[in-house]
């Protein structure tokens, strides 16, 4: 590896910093750096890739979210006479405010648990996406997306499912993002497995 990479990546990691505000952020969860994070929470193990924004979500256990990832993002009027936040009672824009009408507030988007989600991926607020859920990169969500779904495109649409729908099922049921991290390495071995991994934890619960 040259010099000149190796810099760059320092300057990456750790020069540039993070913006976190009004936020809980669990003990074993990550934040990369160049990521706003504000008005949100991220549940443990789950991490954020660098370059992102997060405004106004909770995020579960375990979600694996890539870099560039967008989400909360706020919404312009389409039926006023104009879109541009100067006339908005809210901050954005170029700051200089020519009116003080009401917006509407951002609504809360929630991100399940183990849910993937790829490099450079849109949430528009207001979304819900469900537990186990897989969203291709570049892809831009819109609508509320099933629980184990796999997604992509603009908008995202519905691929496939990572199992059928009895296994969902008791995946979901057994709420295994829950256990405790001695339980979970006492079946990480079967995770590969996912009919294995259920008979186990039914033996353990």
């Amino acid at each position: 590896m040259t010099l000149s990479y190796l810099y760059a990546r320092f300057f990456k990691k750790i020069l540039r910093g993070k913006s976190i505000l009004n936020s809980q952020i669990n003990k074993t969860a990550k934040i990369y750096s160049g990521t706003e994070f504000y008005d949100s929470s991220i549940g443990r193990y789950s991490y954020i890739g660098y370059d992102s924004e997060v405004h106004s979500c909770d995020i579960g256990s375990f979600c694996s979210i890539a870099n560039g990832f967008v989400v909360g993002g706020a919404k312009h009027p389409l039926n006023w006479v104009s879109t541009s936040p100067v006339f908005y009672n809210v901050g954005g824009g170029t700051g200089v405010h020519l009116g003080d009408l009401n917006i509407e507030p951002l609504k809360r988007t929630t991100i399940g648990h183990d849910v993937w989600i790829g490099n450079r991926v849109t949430i528009m607020q207001g979304v819900t996406i469900g537990t186990g859920a897989a969203i291709g990169a570049g892809t831009i969500v819109t609508k509320d997306v099933p629980p184990y779904a796999i997604v992509a495109g603009c908008p995202a649409k519905v691929i496939r499912y990572r199992f059928d729908v009895v296994t969902i099922e008791k995946l979901l049921k057994s709420k295994w993002w829950e256990l405790d991290d001695m339980t979970l390495k006492t079946l990480s071995g079967l995770v590969s497995n996912p009919e294995e991994f259920l008979k186990n934890l039914d033996k353990i619960a």
